[in-house]
């Protein structure tokens, strides 16, 4: 079992680089240069949201790359509108811009091609299931997290 798990862990770290390979790809497709793979899963993780910049780190797992660093980028290429929180000046909000919200529309379009395809294979069960699993082993995860702090 211990075997497994570790396994199915290594999957998981390889699957995330795939998928950013993935991304990747895509945006070469579609002529995107000024913008990476990280920063494109970022901008379809806000799609039509004003978020903090916390409330995006929360919602969004980057694998260590740096959201700040990441939002300056993209609000340099004109991609994110980040503006600080009337109430906060700490706090920032972030939305996409026209040129974010076009590039939003565009990912959307690519990975709801991937799933038609996904579908279309017969995955549909599949990512069901996996879905599940990875759900149970999250739980898990922050279970264990949350135990080690008390």
């Amino acid at each position: 079992m211990k075997e497994e798990y570790f396994q199915s862990v290594q999957s998981l770290e390889r699957l995330h680089r795939l998928f950013l390979d993935v991304v990747k790809t895509e945006l070469d497709n579609i002529k995107m240069f000024d913008i990476n793979n990280v920063q494109a899963i970022i901008i379809y993780n806000i799609g039509t949201n004003q978020l903090t910049v916390g409330e995006l780190t929360n919602r969004g797992y980057y694998l260590g790359s740096n959201v700040s660093y990441n939002l300056r980028k993209m609000v340099k290429n004109e991609y994110i509108i980040q503006v600080q929180t009337p109430h906060d000046r700490r706090s920032s909000l972030v939305k996409l811009s026209p040129k974010g919200l076009e590039l939003y529309k565009k990912l959307d379009q690519v990975f709801q091609k991937h799933s038609e395809i996904l579908n279309n294979k017969g995955g549909k069960e599949t990512l069901t299931q996996l879905s599940s699993s990875l759900h149970k082993l999250e739980n898990f995860w922050s279970d264990t997290v949350i135990s080690d702090i008390r």
